[in-house]
């Protein structure tokens, strides 16, 4: 994360939203009065709204799965270990204490 003023943001714009496209950096404004602000990408903003839906979903509810489906596409979340004949005792055993 870089941290900038506002006048550098305001004189620079185009080359700090290219940073934020581009790099998928995020962009912290400080302004006056201790006020600021954040500049992040459409992409990060869709993974956190997608978080955000996964979090407060209820477990085995759909919308977590979609949430959790969609988090898994984007590489934010791993994806789940395929269960089959040649690991089931292996999956289960890691939950055991």
């Amino acid at each position: 994360m870089e941290t900038l003023n506002q006048t550098y943001f305001r004189n620079n714009i185009k080359a700090c939203l290219d940073q934020v496209d581009d790099h998928d950096e995020v962009i912290y404004i400080t302004r006056p009065k201790n006020k600021a602000a954040v500049v992040i990408s459409a992409q990060k903003m869709a993974e956190l709204e997608l978080m955000e839906q996964y979090t407060k979903a209820p477990e085995g509810s759909i919308d977590k799965g979609i949430a959790e489906d969609k988090l898994i596409q984007m590489g934010v979340l791993p994806e789940s270990p395929e269960v089959n004949d040649n690991n089931w005792d292996e999956f289960w055993n890691q939950f055991k204490k």
